[in-house]
């Protein structure tokens, strides 16, 4: 590097280089002579030989044009062109330069077409070669490395003529010590748009400036009232931030003259960044979001971007895949209602958050790939104009020049015919600054010549792709600013250029579904998938009929089915099944919130009884239009409310449970099994039943009259007890008599012992017959009589 670096940027004079050409050439011609002799090739031959000998070195080195300012020069203006040689072969390169051509002017778009497909190819036309004070030269280019260099010349030493695009080459010369002769290395071809003065006619260009995402949020909302969103990761985050690819477009977009186009989806995601938000971590678990500050700056970037912007394009909410739908999911009742619903809500997503009206009448179906079922599926939710692209709509072979972009195509549909060449222009990897510079001239060359082509105005669309990367979109505002600086265009919204005059020539002949390309239908989202979708739905219906305030599972369902559909899935289907999957089990287990509690067996005494059932609900909301059916599957044995079945209305508050009670008839001794579920108030089953048995015991009349016998019994023979007693206390008075405590006053002052009771002592000398002391308590029992008891007379001991 420093040895090349001693050399870079000396120019000998003008004489000594022709003397070293001129030295290496006559040096050569014998060694060349004696191989076309060997060869025995004619000149024909020869010629083809030593144009494989030079496409075989083009391997060895390579040139590559970083950038090249001003992209579109006029009089006056100095052309720089900077980039690097890289030395790929084995061998050092000694005196190499790198010098500049001019083409001839390219009079075709195609002929564009065939200088880039071939821009590094050394056995094509090269042009004149630039003034050689205009180079760089080096003593050694050393294998592995890359020289840097810089050559500005102003434009009119390029000997540029009529306006229109010319090829314009970097090339690389030198010699190698296998062949020390002088020939060329490397060659990088690029163009130079010139059109150094107001063109008589401008082109108008619509350029399609697309604000589209992937899915972020999820179905699931936080555990609270306050529904906090969650989101699937934090991806979102990263884009919007500073240097992110969201942010990027905004960035840049506001400097455009473009026509915006939003998915709805995407702002709404933006603006739930901007509050409480959840984010689920590789683990299942959710954490607080903490880029609100991000969102907020981001939204307020955009919203001044497109306050001054005539028209901003929203799309249906989450850009659903419109050619997948009508391949595969109109089968599906509901499905076209789900298109329906994503352009409905467009006007109450997009204007609350940017605070502009949105245009919501085009469709964009994936790639401007269209066919007849395309477009009857793009227009039935409202929309009146399709975006397609010129390689799906193509024209016949007797067009010789690019037609406006509008096409009446039947039935009050508006085809806006985007131009394939530019709308593809920026794809494919452009990180590099060469591949960013050669996109960029490749633009310009052919707006150029299509503003050439004819003396009659235009409206020409670009519709690039969906959600260009970072450095695509850098790549685009480049060229558009090198554009709207230019003589040959000028700026036109989306709208304007639909509702311009169609070209009488240009096809309306929609393509058949045959057509399709093969490569889009291998990325469209399958049949199972609105399949899927259309499940999700029902359970979705189901759902919400049983809720006292539907909105809040409504809509971050029905926005879920949306993204569920989106056109980002495509190459991404399984991230896209888990997607769906998600939103599913998700709905699956908010429904199974609202359920009956399990029971066991139950046990029945009698001919009548109730049995209770039990709702129980964990939803934040009330749960009412439901009804509970009690069945019994032998209602020969068991009825409930005297019927097979009966149903009762159920409302359960929100996280509360419920028992409804019902009224059951036994007829016969056993067990029955009784069934409780669940309906809505349509009649459709909601929830798991739950079974339990009911063991019968039936107490018939005769066990009813055994039983009242031995409770009469019982009564009787405590009335026999209570006179027994009775008279035994009444015998014990009459032997006591006035008086008879006075022979026993001289006894002891307290024959009882310390608790109030006779003492054992005192107890063991008492007769039966003794009187007792009047601070004695009574008995429970009457003493025992030494007399014979009277007849049918028991005394329990």
């Amino acid at each position: 590097m420093a040895e090349a670096a001693d050399f870079q940027g000396t120019h000998p004079s003008p004489a000594r280089r022709w003397v070293r050409r001129t030295m290496a050439l006559v040096a050569s011609a014998p060694l060349l002579a004696g191989l076309v002799q060997v060869s025995g090739a004619g000149p024909a031959q020869a010629g083809e030989q030593t144009g494989a000998r030079t496409a075989a070195g083009s391997d060895g080195v390579s040139v590559a044009v970083d950038s090249l300012s001003p992209a579109a020069p006029t009089d006056g203006d100095t052309v720089t062109v900077s980039g690097t040689v890289t030395n790929n072969g084995k061998q050092a390169v000694t005196d190499a330069q790198v010098g500049l051509r001019v083409g001839e002017q390219l009079d075709t778009r195609s002929a564009i077409d065939t200088v880039a497909k071939n821009s590094d190819a050394l056995d094509a036309s090269l042009g004149t070669e630039v003034d050689d004070k205009y180079s760089e030269e080096y003593a050694k280019l050393t294998p592995g490395v890359s020289e840097h260099f810089n050559i500005s010349v102003p434009v009119d030493a390029l000997d540029l003529g009529e306006d229109g695009v010319y090829e314009f080459a970097v090339t690389l010369s030198g010699q190698t010590s296998a062949q020390p002769w002088e020939r060329l290395l490397g060659v990088q071809r690029t163009f130079l748009p010139w059109q150094p003065g107001e063109a008589g006619t401008r082109t108008r260009t619509t350029f399609l400036w697309p604000l589209i995402s992937t899915a972020h949020m999820a179905a699931e909302t936080g555990s609270n009232e306050q529904q906090t969103p969650v989101f699937l990761n934090d991806d979102l985050a990263k884009e919007i931030s500073p240097g992110g690819r969201l942010n990027q477009m905004v960035t840049l977009g506001k400097e455009l003259d473009v026509t915006w186009v939003v998915d709805p989806d995407l702002l709404a995601s933006v603006d739930a960044m901007t509050r409480s938000y959840e984010v689920r971590g590789a683990d299942g678990n959710t954490s607080a979001g903490t880029h609100q500050a991000v969102a907020k700056q981001w939204l307020a970037d955009l919203q001044k971007a497109v306050a001054d912007k005539k028209e901003v394009v929203a799309l249906p909410f989450a850009d659903p895949d419109l050619a997948s739908l009508a391949h595969n999911g109109t089968d599906f009742t509901g499905s076209l209602s789900q298109l329906k619903e994503a352009t409905d809500v467009v006007a109450n997503t997009v204007e609350p958050i940017l605070h502009v009206e949105p245009t919501t009448d085009f469709a964009w179906p994936v790639e401007g790939a269209v066919d007849p079922s395309i477009v009857k599926v793009a227009t039935s939710a409202g929309a009146d104009k399709v975006i397609a692209r010129s390689d799906s709509l193509q024209e016949g072979s007797g067009l010789s020049y690019t037609p406006s972009a509008a096409r009446p195509i039947g039935g009050g549909t508006t085809a806006v015919v985007a131009d394939a060449r530019l709308s593809t222009a920026f794809e494919g990897d452009l990180t590099k600054a060469s591949t960013s510079t050669a996109a960029v001239q490749q633009f310009l060359a052919q707006s150029l010549s299509l503003n050439l082509q004819t003396g009659k105005q235009r409206s020409i669309v670009v519709a690039p792709q969906r959600t260009p990367t970072g450095s695509q979109a850098r790549a685009m505002a480049e060229a558009l600013t090198a554009l709207q600086d230019g003589n040959w265009s000028e700026s036109q919204d989306l709208s304007d250029a639909a509702s311009a005059k169609p070209d009488p020539g240009a096809t309306t002949k929609v393509p058949s579904r045959s057509s399709y390309p093969s490569s889009l239908r291998k990325q469209e989202l399958p049949y199972s998938v609105f399949e899927q979708i259309a499940r999700t739905q029902d359970k979705l219906d189901h759902f919400k009929a049983v809720l006292s305030d539907q909105s809040r599972v409504v809509t971050p369902f029905g926005r879920a089915m949306n993204r569920e559909m989106s056109a980002s899935w495509r190459g991404r289907s399984s991230e896209g099944q888990t997607f769906r999957n998600g939103v599913e089990t998700y709905l699956d287990g908010l429904t199974g919130q609202v359920r009956l509690i399990d029971k066991s067996e139950t046990k029945l005494s009698g001919r009548s009884a109730t049995i209770p059932v039990t709702v129980q609900n964990n939803l934040v909301q009330d749960a009412d239009h439901l009804v509970l059916r009690l069945t019994s599957t032998n209602p020969t044995r068991l009825k409930i409310g005297g019927e097979a079945y009966q149903e009762q209305p159920v409302s359960v508050s929100g996280g509360h449970s419920q028992s409804v009670k019902f009224t059951t008839s036994a007829n016969a001794n056993g067990r029955a099994t009784v069934i409780a579920q669940l309906y809505t108030a349509d009649g459709r089953k909601y929830g798991v039943p739950v079974t339990f048995d009911v063991k019968v015991t039936e107490i018939t009349a005769t066990v009813m009259l055994v039983i009242g016998g031995g409770v009469l019994l019982l009564v009787l023979a405590g009335y026999r007890m209570y006179q027994q007693r009775k008279r035994a206390a009444a015998r014990v008075a009459d032997d006591e008599g006035p008086g008879a405590g006075e022979d026993d006053a001289d006894g002891p002052e307290n024959p009882e012992g310390p608790a109030g009771r006779p003492t054992e002592e005192s107890g063991a000398h008492s007769r039966a017959g003794d009187p007792e002391q009047p601070s004695d308590p009574g008995a429970d029992t009457t003493a025992e009589s030494a007399d014979p008891s009277g007849t049918g007379e028991r005394v329990d001991r």
